[in-house]
């Protein structure tokens, strides 16, 4: 007998995603085939988790927990790689691409730290990866930039990357609950992890944004490179203020092109919460939906918006990346679009702007005894290093000896100085907590 019809999957790790891409190929393999001509084939499944019903229709696929199986099984010609993680996901991705198998991944955490090293690994053989769902979920972001934008010098990137955080701030600034509270509720309903810091402390973030910075300005980093803060330190007062301001607070991936000292381009990333003008278009994108401005010099502002995680929509980015690679497999070709947009001999190490630089409002939330001359004191320090005060919030009074917040908004400044600043106030006697400071992008 003849091999049968159609672009043959293998599939390890049948969690949330991978019961999405079951489902997704069987209700819509008419449509799939329609867009092809020819069908996508779930041959084989492999878990080590073997015994718990996933609800999806596995009949006539072979379900077990031999990975190394799939692996070499004549009749998979992609291996979706669906596990997450490190050490196992890179060894069973490169194991697939020795094997002559294409891959898909959602994995960003292991491209941002091994993609090289498996890029370079599917050239020599002459396959392909594809990641479109390791970023934005179903939003089709990586493929937009890498292709839709490809004539474009890109000039900026802000993104809302990180659907757990930004339903946690949503929730915060709807309920004015603070972020234990929020973080707790977001746990129940499935929203967070049981350990939520690779969320919460902008590593997920990170980790997408090393990709678009990738793909965008064709630099090479880690996402350890990265400036990253988190959303731990806010509380109610910087939503009340926020709002009192004109502003709304997400946690943004920012990358931008800059010109160096040198004329050539550096990289500014980073990633943090932020203030943002809340007529802007990305502060208006509330719960667990994640959106991406891209700005490129000829087409102008673009924004892609969708949910950033999900069974479905996770899935949904899956299987578009299957079919791609399908309509290849049949053309006897690979490697049509380079998987970073740019060239691997054009991608190159490309120095990162340092946060000192960065010159623009801040939002300073000190934390002193409510006394006399305290505020005089502060500003003071402010103006010897050349920061003007735009604005000066307190809330509320304290009683005897108690500590108060005083919300300082600030003119344009290089953030340097505005570091130096806080070294000495927060050195100051009457003032009790560290500074909280967020930026504000004011053009989106």
């Amino acid at each position: 007998m003849g091999a049968k019809p159609g672009v043959g999957i293998g599939l390890v790790g049948l969690g949330t995603i991978g019961a999405g891409v079951v489902k997704l190929l069987h209700r819509n393999a008419s449509v799939i085939t329609e867009r092809l001509g020819f069908p996508l084939r779930l041959v084989r499944v492999a878990d080590l988790d073997t015994g718990r019903h996933r609800g999806v229709d596995l009949s006539g696929v072979r379900f077990d927990a031999d990975s190394e199986g799939l692996l070499a099984d004549p009749e998979v010609s992609i291996v979706v790689e669906l596990i997450g993680g490190y050490d196992a996901a890179r060894r069973l991705i490169l194991r697939a691409i020795e094997n002559g198998k294409h891959v898909v991944t959602a994995n960003k955490a292991l491209l941002a730290a091994h993609g090289k090293e498996i890029f370079d690994a599917a050239a020599r053989r002459g396959v392909d990866v594809a990641f479109e769902a390791s970023v934005g979920g179903g939003i089709p972001i990586l493929r937009s930039v890498r292709e839709g934008l490809a004539a474009n010098r890109i000039l900026s990137v802000h993104g809302i990357i990180n659907g757990t955080t930004n339903y946690v701030l949503t929730e915060m600034e709807a309920t004015g609950e603070p972020f234990e509270t929020v973080l707790a509720r977001a746990q129940r309903l499935g929203y967070a992890e049981a350990d939520p810091s690779f969320d919460v402390d902008g590593i997920d973030a990170a980790h997408k944004l090393t990709l678009l910075v990738a793909m965008a300005f064709g630099a090479e980093l880690t996402h350890k490179e990265i400036p990253t803060e988190g959303i731990r330190r806010l509380t109610p007062l910087e939503f009340a203020s926020a709002r009192e301001l004109g502003y709304r607070i997400k946690l943004l991936g920012v990358a931008k092109a800059r010109e160096g000292p040198d004329g050539g381009e550096r990289i500014e990333a980073r990633v943090h919460p932020t203030m943002i003008p809340a007529t802007s278009l990305l502060a208006n994108v509330d719960g667990a939906m994640n959106a991406i401005a891209v700005c490129g010099d000829a087409v102008g502002p673009t924004l892609f918006y969708g949910a950033g995680a999900g069974e479905l929509p996770t899935a949904s980015a899956v299987v578009a990346d299957l079919m791609e690679i399908a309509r290849e497999i049949r053309r006897g070709t690979a490697g049509r679009v380079a998987p970073l947009s740019y060239l691997p001999e054009s991608l190159r190490p490309k120095p990162l702007v340092p946060l000192g630089e960065l010159e623009g409002r801040v939002y300073l939330r000190f934390t002193a005894l409510d006394r006399a001359g305290v505020l005089s004191r502060i500003t003071g320090v402010l103006g010897e290093h050349g920061i003007g005060i735009e604005s000066v919030l307190q809330k509320g009074r304290g009683h005897a000896g108690a500590s108060v917040p005083v919300v300082v908004m600030t003119h344009p400044a290089r953030e340097a100085a505005v570091r130096r600043a806080l070294d000495t106030i927060d050195r100051l006697s009457d003032v009790t907590a560290p500074t909280l400071l967020l930026r504000i992008e004011e053009e989106l």
